[in-house]
């Protein structure tokens, strides 16, 4: 059902790199569930195999439309019913309902689903969401693991009228992407690309492996300033040829830098501090109230069992 040629509808697609994390989590949770213990039967695990070959799951991406520009910034999972192949509009309509109120200015953009290609039964989901959009696009994520593939196993499809045989027919065709990020995003993905199992190791040793890691950064990067530093002491006294591209590069790098011996910068760093001495602080004392609390209960328990069996004791 879709053809191997590029979509002429011109438009400019940036996909987040939240869609590609909420579509690989929402397919591994459903495989996950899906997956029958290993004391069954063989005749269970040929029907589980069976039941397996249409595990694809289907969402909603939301995002802005901003002239030629599609930007997907979000994505939802929709109910989709393998009786009549089509998705539940009212739990569709009620999670429009509930993104809307929080994102006010993103809109269903189109729907996205796993597997290796789009088929027959996808353009029946994809027109019955064109009352909600009338050109949607779909999201095509492929789940199967190919480590010699460079190129994230992300498709975007737009769906044009081609004439087929003297029949005019919609078809999907293959629109190019970016991807687009943004500054909590690209900490978020880093934190999740270094994430490592619950069974990799004990909660120290997944500690010292982070806290390494910051110290490698920090080291490459402190190696990296002390060869900017060099270079520029030696462009100074001239023996390299002053490069004005370089040096503009090199001011607008420290321009980005906080002001440290600004006034406001040191209000700001001793109000952060305090903060910070202050939370402890909380810590500390709720932690202690605790252990009181716990000691007055032994007290009062071991001081009730006493008065019970008839002795006096003098505080």
């Amino acid at each position: 059902m879709a053809s191997s040629s590029t979509s002429s509808s011109g438009l400019t697609f940036k996909l987040h790199p939240l869609v590609i994390v909420n579509i690989s989590d929402h397919y591994t949770r459903v495989k996950s569930q899906m997956q029958q213990p290993s004391s069954n039967s063989n005749s269970n695990s040929s029907s589980n195999s069976n039941s397996n070959s249409n595990d694809s799951v289907y969402g909603c991406v939301i995002g802005v439309q901003r002239g030629r520009t599609v930007e997907i910034f979000n994505s939802f999972e929709l109910l989709y019913d393998e009786s009549t192949h089509s998705l539940d509009r009212t739990f569709l309509e009620k999670k429009q309902e509930l993104y809307k109120k929080v994102f006010p200015h993103f809109y269903i953009l189109g729907w996205y689903s796993t597997g290796t290609d789009a088929h027959e039964s996808d353009m029946l989901i994809h027109k019955a969401l064109m009352d909600i959009n009338e050109s949607p696009v779909y999201v095509l994520l492929n789940p199967s693991i190919n480590h010699a593939q460079k190129d994230l196993p992300v498709t975007i499809y737009e769906s044009e009228m081609h004439v087929i045989d003297g029949n005019p027919q919609l078809i999907f065709v293959r629109s190019s992407y970016t991807i687009e990020t943004v500054e909590a995003e690209r900490i978020s993905v880093d934190h999740v690309a270094h994430l490592k199992p619950s069974d990799g190791g004990s909660a120290a040793t997944q500690l010292a492996a982070h806290l390494t890691g910051i110290h490698s950064a920090i080291k490459m990067l402190n190696s990296r300033i002390r060869v900017l530093h060099h270079y520029l002491l030696a462009m100074q006294k001239g023996d390299i040829p002053c490069e004005n591209a370089l040096l503009r590069q090199v001011s607008s790098l420290l321009r980005r830098l906080p002001a440290i011996e600004s006034e406001k910068f040191q209000d700001d760093f001793l109000m952060e501090y305090n903060d910070t001495l202050l939370i402890t602080y909380l810590a500390m004392f709720t932690n202690c109230s605790s252990t009181m609390n716990e000691l007055v209960d032994k007290f009062n328990t071991a001081y009730d069992r006493h008065s019970r069996r008839g002795g006096r004791t003098a505080f």
